[in-house]
């Protein structure tokens, strides 16, 4: 049985929507970005944590699959208890990790491969370790966090949501952002409330002095040589912010200060709306399973909610498409970009779910690799490498630690991550017997991450398939197709039916494969196998 929006019999020629190029933004059209969770990805002294020389030691095999920009996660003092993300000291390197000359010679050396370097700028929240916090304890006109002093809490001693008791000595209680060992860094609120009088405006002292602060963070990092930064939860610097009128300006006013400083660094925003995101400033935003319309739901529903990605075929694209569509023309000829990823070490599961079978997933890679947003690869997903339930919490991973397993590289022990222990890693390896590691797939001219690498090089050597490329959808349920740059015409069908597909291009009957997934080409239109694939060159 055909899936929503599928062609029908007779392969009824359908309506097609175009969307055009936009203007050039900066180096992020050609970025090739890869998630690299540091301390799962490769262990170098034995610790069972990965660190900086083992992202060094590996940088000839992300120049040889195709990337060209690294996002590393917090590699920062913490005591851990969100994996890094409650930040301790934001200019030093946890020992972990390694050292700040760790940090100098992984710019150097990936610059020598054509690999810029991005960190995490988690600017909502510290550690409650941190030294502006542990000075804020001990000084009540200290606002650099959001607190409340006993007088301005509920008579009846509870608790407004949100906000934690202090634990001494001073008096009152103080706002997290996630959990209670990371207090919310104050940037002021949108609007003020007489029943919550602790509410201070945007331009008082303590949030005008934190976002001096960020500066003096973000200074540090690029010069050292990182390319810009990915920020957690920038949407919610501000707090109460309807419109997000304020913090839009706050992050336009750190864009304008990198502008006169640091011109070519990227900010890249964890906000999950690029339709509002990009247009405040920032150089691009992730589609992701939270935030933005429909909580998720672009993301949601290729891979999560009824997915297109599923064998089932009941899913749909258009929900992709439209949020896509929505988010070009609101980003105009600003040079903004969006950015699409599959899987993080997050809330978006892996590929390999569980659910999805591995021959699902090449489908999923042709239109991940094809469409005109930024692509972002996850460790590990080049290779297959699948989500693992049943792990222990590690680090206040709550079920997160499914997506953060070591990464595989070979069939020596500990899947050739570290020679610690197995008692001793970071994570426990995938007990599968059967997992795939980078060796064995680099043997095999047939595996997924020669594939990866394939699609990789086509939208390096043709623009066409890069963001710049125009896109004219003719067809977004199964199978979906578009052409790219007036072209390349791109088929994927993720369902495990066969479908057929009219298309209105009299360009058909030539049409060269460029990667062959069983499709078949007529006169009028496309018949894709389940699980089928193709690239056709219409020139």
């Amino acid at each position: 049985m055909l899936g929503t929006g599928a062609a029908l019999a007779g392969m009824t020629v359908l309506p097609s929507l175009s969307f055009a190029a936009v203007g050039k933004g900066s180096w992020l059209d050609d970025a090739v970005l890869y998630e690299l969770y540091p301390q799962s990805f490769a262990d170098t002294d034995g610790d069972g944590i990965g660190d900086l020389n083992g992202a060094i030691d590996r940088l000839d095999y992300l120049q040889w699959l195709g990337v060209n920009t690294i996002w590393m996660n917090p590699i920062f003092p913490s005591p851990f208890t969100d994996a890094g993300y409650d930040i301790a000291d934001y200019t030093s390197v946890h020992p972990r990790y390694g050292t700040e000359d760790d940090v100098v010679r992984l710019v150097s050396e990936a610059r020598k491969r054509g690999i810029r370097v991005l960190f995490d700028l988690v600017a909502g929240h510290s550690s409650d370790q941190h030294p502006w916090f542990l000075q804020s304890l001990q000084d009540d006109a200290d606002h650099r966090y959001i607190w409340a002093t006993p007088d301005q809490l509920p008579p009846d001693g509870s608790l407004p949501e949100s906000f934690v008791a202090s634990p001494g000595p001073r008096a009152g209680a103080f706002m997290k952002n996630y959990y209670e060992t990371q207090p919310a860094i104050n940037y002021g609120y949108g609007r003020m409330n007489p029943d919550e009088p602790w509410r201070q405006p945007v331009d008082a002292e303590g949030p005008q002095r934190n976002r001096a602060a960020m500066r003096e963070v973000m200074d540090h990092w690029l010069n050292l040589g990182i390319s810009g930064f990915r920020c957690d939860l920038a949407a919610t610097l501000v707090k109460d912010d309807p419109e997000w009128v304020e913090t839009r300006k706050l992050w336009g006013e750190m864009r304008e200060w990198l502008d006169a400083n640091h011109p070519d660094a990227l900010l890249i925003a964890e906000w999950g709306d690029p339709a509002t995101s990009v247009p405040a400033g920032f150089s691009g935003d992730f589609f992701l399973p939270v935030n933005g319309p429909g909580d998720g739901a672009a993301w949601k529903s290729l891979w999560q909610e009824n997915p297109y990605f599923s064998a089932e075929g009941t899913g749909t694209a258009k929900i992709f498409v439209d949020a896509w569509q929505q988010a070009r023309e609101a980003i105009g000829d600003q040079g903004g970009r969006t950015l699409l990823i599959s899987a993080n070490h997050d809330g978006a599961t892996r590929l390999n779910n569980g659910v999805r079978s591995p021959e699902e997933i090449p489908a999923a890679f042709t239109f991940l690799l094809t469409w005109p947003s930024v692509p972002t690869l996850y460790y590990g997903e080049e290779i297959g490498m699948r989500m693992v339930e049943g792990l222990p919490d590690v680090e206040g991973s709550k079920g997160r630690q499914r997506n953060r397993t070591p990464m595989q590289w070979s069939d020596g022990p500990n899947a050739g991550f570290s020679t610690a222990d197995p008692e001793d890693l970071y994570i426990p390896i995938d007990p599968d017997p059967n997992r795939p590691t980078v060796q064995a797939q680099l043997e095999d001219e047939g595996s997924l991450l020669h594939f990866v690498r394939r699609l990789l090089k086509l939208r390096e050597k043709h623009p066409e398939l890069g963001t710049s490329g125009d896109v004219r959808v003719f067809h977004d349920g199964y199978p979906l197709t578009y052409l790219r740059g007036d072209r390349f015409l791109v088929a994927v069908n993720p369902s495990r039916e066969k479908v057929s597909v009219g298309i209105d291009d009299d360009r058909l009957a030539g049409a060269t494969p460029v990667i062959d997934g069983g499709v078949q080409v007529n006169e009028s239109g496309l018949t894709v196998p389940g699980f089928g694939f193709a690239v056709f060159d219409l020139r």
